[in-house]
């Protein structure tokens, strides 16, 4: 009974050892590679609880997730011949594990190794191909992008991708820093002064606009009031010729426009009128014998 009970565990025992050697566990974020006898025989991507032939294939896991790599500083020439400092960092990850594995063995020290070559030539060359000027004005995605393509034909071989590289600092050397950017407020003052000159021609021209419009309106209403005058005038003619049309009426007319003559003659001290005997303003003081 002792011996049955033994060999009942053994075979238990044995059961479940060759069970977990049966079964592997396919998580979301990772690759699972199914050697046999060190052979890659297939690569499993897909979630969930899988099966392999114990003892004979084994499993190896590499990750989908995304990496960063913090690349050293380095120097760079630019096409005009300008030593600048780039500081790279880059976000990688795993596209064919196959690749990876048969050229880096899956050993992530090796793969950064490469990365920091292939970015760092890619880094060089982009920026060898622009003048200083070029590379600070494109300081942004398209340098990123560039960086990133160009990198990225060195790095398809080892079954990687970089989904971008980016310079989180592209500095000059200490010997040029100060030249470059006295040039650079220059350049930004000359903008400036720009703005300003376009401003005043743009204020100008409404100045201008302005004047011609006033100058217009008061030539206009000039105009109009000149035609309500003289059509006032000779409404006024008009009425004053029919007012007087008789001897009678004209000469009391006469009278009176003779009396505002006088009238305004004598205002002030010490005024003598000398006047003729045949003046209308005579025959008005005669005809009331005040002369």
């Amino acid at each position: 009974m002792i011996k049955k009970k033994v060999i009942f565990a053994v075979v238990i025992l044995a059961a479940l050892i060759v069970l977990a050697n049966s079964f592997y566990i396919v998580n979301p974020m990772e690759y699972k590679v199914i050697r046999a006898f060190g052979r890659i025989e297939k690569i499993d991507d897909t979630p969930g609880l899988k099966i392999k032939v114990p003892f004979i294939q084994s499993t190896q896991t590499v990750t989908k997730a995304l990496n960063v790599y913090d690349i050293p500083a380095s120097d760079v020439i630019t096409k005009d011949k300008k030593s600048m400092i780039a500081d790279n960092y880059v976000f990688w990850k795993v596209v064919d594990p196959t690749k990876y594995l048969r050229t880096l063995n899956g050993i992530d020290d090796r793969a950064k190794e490469r990365i920091d070559a292939a970015v760092y030539n890619s880094t060089k060359n982009v920026i060898s191909s622009m003048t200083q000027d070029e590379v600070i004005d494109a300081r942004d995605d398209r340098l990123t992008d560039l960086i990133t393509d160009d990198a990225n034909t060195a790095m398809n071989e080892y079954g990687i991708i970089i989904t971008q590289s980016q310079i989180k600092a592209l500095d000059l050397p200490e010997d040029n820093k100060e030249a470059v950017y006295q040039r650079m407020i220059s350049e930004r003052n000359n903008i400036a002064a720009s703005y300003r000159a376009e401003g005043e021609a743009q204020a100008q021209k409404i100045r201008n606009e302005t004047d011609r419009t006033v100058t217009v309106t008061k030539a206009e209403a000039s105009k109009e009031a000149d035609i309500l005058i003289a059509e006032g005038e000779a409404e006024y003619m008009r009425i004053l010729s029919g007012a007087y049309d008789t001897p009678d009426k004209a000469d009391f007319y006469n009278y009176i426009r003779s009396l505002d003559a006088l009238k305004e003659s004598l205002k002030g001290q010490g005024q003598t009128i000398i006047l003729g005997k045949d003046s209308e303003l005579s025959k008005i003081l005669y005809g009331l014998g005040l002369s």
